[in-house]
């Protein structure tokens, strides 16, 4: 539940006027989900303290705010339930939108301004019960440290009016503006690439409009978008000419469907922590069933080569998303918990540059940022092009080099980044769980507390890495069994620092590190065991949907439920697949590690779905 309370600005309004303008916000605080409202010079103390005994939140308005009745649903309606505050756009502003957080602006150099209204979630209500005596406590919930979410007005309008004059241009501005329609358009996302900008936003909220009138959920429209995907792989896997269109349009079109859950999602407002969850893990697993699809279809047409790509390209995939994931979990914190010593260097620099051109949006150096990360909807436009004129193998190969591309820069230019940060992000959540370590690593080798576990993980990586190269190159004929077991030793070796701190500003790879040693040594087993490499992409391919939850679990907001930690964990992983090779059976060991991984990611997810995942 939500408390609300008007705050009285001390301008002077015509009283008349004063007590409609109270009427109208009261009712918009009602219909946005407030129980209550109350003003006065004691409420705001008062419902704090109330709210912070009960657990409430609390959605304070300026009493002189005139604004589409929208904002206010939008603010107590924050995806991930976290205090946002409205703000307007506004360069001589005392606020900066920084990636969508509301900080105080230093040097001149503020972006918005505060739009009169903020919704104070339950987790900081005590912060509000410290400082609710102020006279303007927004301020004050800033000096002490808070960062609330920003709520941008984007096309509708809010504006604090002061006498009479003002108060009619404002409601005279509200009236212009089509509430509804700006709301299906401000569904879209303000900042999307340019392939989503400009081939799926400017079409997809006539969907959107058609899924909210048939009642379809956020998660309903997901579902189909999943049936989209998978009907392009099959159509791939065919690998005729037609088949290769049709699967090319119905990828694309299940692409369009995966923009339009979210829209329909911000337009009705109907989120939840595992509705969001769900988008996150049927995006991974629309893109890798189209991998393996296209994989299928080359072989079935006599084209070599062209697993071996499908299980680079999902390796490569889903560690560049956990470097993603980590370092936006990195920028959070810095941005939350700056530090002074941070500023200069190239990293810092890095960062004035980064921000002068999303600042230019629509210029060519800013679609050209946007492109370079080789973002989903590129990604997806990708395949289905070259799956269209060419073949399976060509847009694999071609998702590949790009990634590559796409990953050396983002790496580099991040890391030098992290540095200038100088705060550390893995050890402010349960380090093992996201770790992924299983009962060998807590129980044995993690007692050891060895510093430096990133030097470890990057060692685990670059050694399984060898091995598959030297496998592929012929070095090694397989069984190739002493050097995988050594490889399989020196991965096993990460764990040693598992008790370490992790808050060295470069540890936020150590996920991805870890992540990339697993399944290199999947890899390595696979080519030393002469394992058929479809096995070998659906092992990796269930550790992916293991290791996404985890952290979609953690973006979303979700609770952790039954995916607190895997007894087995990487580590006991890593030692089951390299017996299994050693003992002569690698297929049949990877098999029952997809089935066991597999099958416990779909046991706790259900679990999960049935106690706290009511909402869509």
């Amino acid at each position: 539940m939500t408390l609300a309370v008007l705050i009285n600005s001390g301008d002077t309004l015509d009283p008349a006027e004063a007590a409609r303008l109270t009427e109208e916000l009261s009712a918009a605080l009602r219909a946005a989900g407030a129980s209550t409202v109350e003003s006065g010079p004691s409420a705001l103390r008062d419902v704090a303290e109330r709210a912070r005994k009960s657990h409430e939140a609390v959605l304070i308005c300026a009493a002189n705010l005139v604004a589409h009745p929208s904002l206010l649903w939008m603010l107590a309606t924050e995806p991930a339930g976290r205090t946002t505050a409205l703000v307007v756009p506004d360069p001589a502003g005392d606020l900066r939108d920084d990636r969508g957080k509301v900080l105080p602006a230093t040097d001149g150099a503020g972006t918005v301004r505060y739009g009169g209204a903020i919704w104070v979630a339950p987790a900081d209500v005590p912060l509000l019960a410290a400082v609710a005596d102020r006279a303007d406590p927004v301020p004050a919930l800033l000096a002490a440290g808070l960062v609330p979410v920003a709520t941008p007005v984007r096309l509708l309008r809010a504006d604090l009016v002061h006498d009479t004059a003002e108060l009619e241009r404002a409601r005279a501005g509200v009236a212009a503006v089509d509430e509804d329609k700006a709301r299906l358009r401000m569904a879209v996302k303000e900042k999307d690439d340019f392939f989503t900008t400009y081939a799926v936003s400017t079409w997809s909220p006539f969907v959107t409009k058609a899924a909210a009138r048939l009642r379809l959920t956020p998660s309903g429209v997901t579902a189909v978008s999943v049936l989209f995907a998978v009907a392009a792989a099959l159509a791939f896997w065919q690998a005729s000419r037609p088949a290769m269109i049709a699967g090319g349009i119905l990828l694309y079109l299940g692409f369009v469907l995966d923009c339009v859950d979210g829209q329909l999602a911000r337009y009705t407002r109907r989120f939840g922590a595992f509705g969001g969850w769900l988008d996150t893990m049927a995006d991974r697993a629309k893109e890798y069933a189209a991998y393996a699809g296209l994989a299928a279809g080359a072989e079935r047409a006599g084209l070599p080569y062209a697993w071996p790509l499908a299980i680079a390209a999902i390796v490569l995939q889903t560690v560049r998303h956990m470097t993603d994931a980590w370092y936006g979990a990195l920028h959070d914190e810095a941005t939350a918990h700056p530090r002074p010593q941070a500023a200069g260097g190239v990293g810092a620099r890095l960062s004035a540059a980064s921000t002068r051109v999303q600042g230019d949006t629509g210029s060519v150096a800013y679609w050209l940022k946007r492109i370079v990360v080789f973002p989903i909807g590129e990604r997806w436009a990708l395949l289905s092009v070259l799956a269209i004129f060419t073949n399976g193998r060509v847009a694999l190969a071609g998702a590949v080099a790009c990634g590559l591309f796409a990953m050396a820069y983002t790496l580099g230019l991040r890391s030098l980044r992290a540095l200038s940060m100088r705060v550390g992000v893995l050890d402010k959540v349960d380090t093992s769980r996201f770790r992924d370590d299983g009962l060998l690593v807590r129980k044995l080798l993690g007692v050891a507390r060895l510093p430096a576990p990133l030097a470890f993980a990057a060692l685990a990586a670059v050694a399984a890495l060898a091995l598959v190269v030297a496998l592929l190159a012929g070095r090694l004929e397989p069984p190739a069994t002493i050097a995988l077991i050594v490889a399989a030793l020196v991965v096993l070796g990460a764990g040693l620092p598992a008790r370490a701190r992790h808050g060295g500003p470069l540890d936020w790879l150590v996920p991805a590190a870890l992540r990339a040693a697993e399944y290199l040594l999947v890899v390595a087993a696979g080519l030393a065991g002469s394992v058929p490499t479809p096995v070998v992409y659906l092992l990796i391919f269930m550790l992916t949907l293991h290791h996404y939850d985890l952290v979609a679990r953690m973006e979303k907001g979700a609770p952790a439920g039954r995916a607190t930690g895997d007894p087995l964990g990487w580590d006991g992983r890593v030692v089951v697949l390299t017996a299994a090779t050693v003992a002569g059976v690698p297929t049949a060991g990877m098999v029952v590690l997809a089935a066991l991984v597999g099958g416990t990611f779909l046991v706790n997810s259900i679990a999960d779905w049935r106690t706290g995942g009511s909402r869509p």
